[in-house]
């Protein structure tokens, strides 16, 4: 049980593969009103800086993420979990696998967009860490809906800090 009561499903994340692209669809298409298609994929993983993994529960993939790697950042460009699985923790498993990636010298932020009406998706991002730092208006090409840019900003864990401060007084 998690601290809010609900089950964890325990899950391996693993990169994404060409044979996970029928589950991540069928995720993807129940997930979203205005859901990525096989191209929309395929295009974006194509790229370089463009990361794909899954979360996988008994050989059955249950979540995904799909992320762009900047100089500074990770772009969370897509997320989902299979609604069967929802808190479950499955979404909270992945992004402390992303936030495992920060760290002060390089990567030290996460940035995503969230719709203004998804609540669901704002709701887990704000309890996962994740701040609303500003309005993209009519952000869409779907919709003329706007949507909450998020940010995940990395912190050093307060044992680093005391350590580091103590030497710091050591050193001076």
């Amino acid at each position: 049980m998690s601290h809010t009561g609900h089950r964890v499903l325990p899950v391996h994340i693993r990169w994404m593969i060409r044979r996970d692209m029928s589950e991540v669809l069928d995720i993807e298409r129940s997930s979203f009103e205005f859901p990525w298609g096989e191209d929309d994929f395929i295009r974006c993983l194509r790229q370089r800086n463009c990361i794909g993994m899954v979360a996988e529960h008994e050989d059955r993939v249950i979540g995904f993420m799909i992320y762009e790697l900047h100089k500074t950042r990770l772009h969370i460009l897509n997320f989902s979990v299979d609604a069967d699985c929802k808190r479950m923790a499955v979404g909270s498993q992945m992004i402390r696998k992303l936030i495992s990636k920060l760290s002060p010298e390089r990567r030290n932020r996460i940035l995503l967009e969230v719709r203004e009406t998804n609540l669901d998706a704002q709701m887990f991002f704000k309890q996962t860490g994740f701040q609303a730092i500003s309005v993209l208006r009519d952000y869409y090409d779907d919709t003329v809906e706007d949507a909450y840019l998020m940010q995940y900003q990395f912190t050093q864990p307060v044992e680093a800090e005391v350590g580091y401060n103590r030497i710091a007084r050591l050193a001076g």
